[in-house]
């Protein structure tokens, strides 16, 4: 048996839009401690397949993308080099300061942060702008959404969602590699 994916249920789409109407913007924004000025989750609604849906959409700056994946690099390399590897989880102590880590973790931490500079420094992670679909939600169809810009605003949401239901969004195909330390982007 199949669930019946709500996303595409015309009375909550004509839900969705009323609230979009009312709060004068083109999508909701997804409440969570997760969204930051480089990393927003938000709902719109467009087409699929010639049916309207809600987009589950996730937008982030190019920066965040390729820090992720040196990050990505950096825990694969760790779990390689120590057999004993488990993720680092960083936990409060009762004053809400971060607890101290382990001789492992901190050592494990260390070996990470070598292997991120070192990434860096021969440019080996570079990534692009892309839009990945993902129909195999349970609400809607996912988007994943990777701009090079410096922060996820109200403009470059809005503008995405025209862009992306008026089928003229245009991505950057060039590939790009940032400096964890540095502020400056290097274009390859």
């Amino acid at each position: 048996m199949t669930a019946v994916n709500k996303g595409f249920d015309p009375q909550l789409v004509q839900e969705y839009r009323d609230k979009m109407k009312k709060r004068n913007r083109n999508y909701i924004i997804v409440e969570s401690e997760d969204n930051t000025d480089e990393y927003v989750n938000f709902y719109f609604i467009g087409m699929y397949e010639g049916r309207e849906v809600i987009y589950d959409a996730v937008i982030y700056t190019l920066r965040m993308h390729h820090n992720s994946e040196l990050y990505e690099i950096a825990e694969h390399k760790a779990a390689q080099h120590f057999p004993e590897y488990k993720q680092i989880k960083y936990e409060e102590d009762e004053n809400g300061d971060l607890a101290a880590l382990d001789d492992l973790e901190e050592e494990i931490g260390l070996y990470m942060a070598e292997v991120i500079m070192e990434l860096e420094e021969e440019g080996e992670v570079k990534v692009r702008e892309h839009v990945e679909t993902d129909p195999h939600i349970d609400f809607g169809i996912g988007l994943d959404v990777a701009l090079n810009v410096d922060k996820i605003t109200p403009e470059v949401i809005t503008r995405f969602v025209n862009n992306y239901n008026d089928d003229t969004l245009e991505l950057d195909e060039s590939l790009y590699s940032f400096q964890l330390e540095e502020e400056n982007e290097k274009v390859i």
